[in-house]
């Protein structure tokens, strides 16, 4: 696919700001830059964006949407290096495809998609992480998907119990809250998820609004793409 001009160094320059503001987030938090690793979402920009990206030496991209990131890497296959999150709300009829291309799936969120998830894995032949997705929005039903709380332990114990590997937590910061107090409910709800699965020590969270308050509540995964890629538009 052909490049705009000058895209590579507008990704190069925004990329440098957002590395520049994890590092000073992490500096003022006392955290080792190399704890957080960012994930730049590449939802709705075209495969060139992705090859510049890896170019720029990114390594970790998200997409939301099974059949536009399925369409994207079959152009070229995934480029070398870098590891595929799938970070969007997934419906269980689409976890066998999702499985064949997705390194990371962060939004499992009930039972359903773990089988579905593992199915599709074991097919493929492949090692899928999973994360549970949990909703920190007051509101239950707001649509943003995730498990409740409550439901994280049991979840947790049936991705371990699976195929899949049991990754760590993600979430969303609920629309117009103080991400401060959601992503410290999140590291919260990790520190049980710890002590009954050592290994689960991915925590997913903060996006480009709010990445300094993710890392100041112990996120190692940022989930960023407004900042870096600038407007999403559905048409590019």
């Amino acid at each position: 696919m052909t490049q705009e001009p000058g895209r590579r160094e507008e990704l190069a320059a925004n990329l440098a700001d957002v590395e520049g503001r994890i590092a000073a987030a992490c500096a003022a938090s006392g955290r080792p830059r190399e704890g957080v690793q960012l994930v730049v979402v590449t939802k709705f920009f075209p495969r060139s964006d992705l090859d510049l990206l890896a170019g720029l030496g990114v390594t970790e991209i998200g997409e939301n949407r099974e059949q536009e990131a399925s369409a994207k890497l079959a152009e070229g296959g995934t480029p070398p290096g870098v590891r595929t999150h799938f970070i969007g709300q997934l419906q269980s009829k689409k976890a066998t495809a999702v499985a064949r291309w997705a390194d990371v799936v962060q939004s499992v969120d009930r039972d359903k998609l773990v089988g579905a998830l593992a199915r599709g894995a074991e097919t493929a032949g492949r090692e899928v992480t999973a994360l549970i997705q949990v909703n920190l929005d007051p509101d239950a039903g707001a649509g943003r998907g995730g498990a409740d709380p409550s439901d994280v332990p049991a979840l947790a114990d049936r991705i371990a119990g699976s195929s899949l590997r049991l990754g760590g937590l993600m979430a969303v910061a609920p629309l117009d809250a103080d991400p401060d107090a959601a992503f410290e409910r999140l590291a919260r709800l990790h520190q049980p998820l710890l002590a009954d699965h050592p290994r689960a020590r991915m925590l997913s969270a903060g996006m480009s609004g709010d990445l300094e308050a993710a890392v100041r509540h112990g996120a190692t995964h940022l989930r960023v793409g407004t900042a870096i890629l600038g407007t999403r538009l559905s048409h590019r």
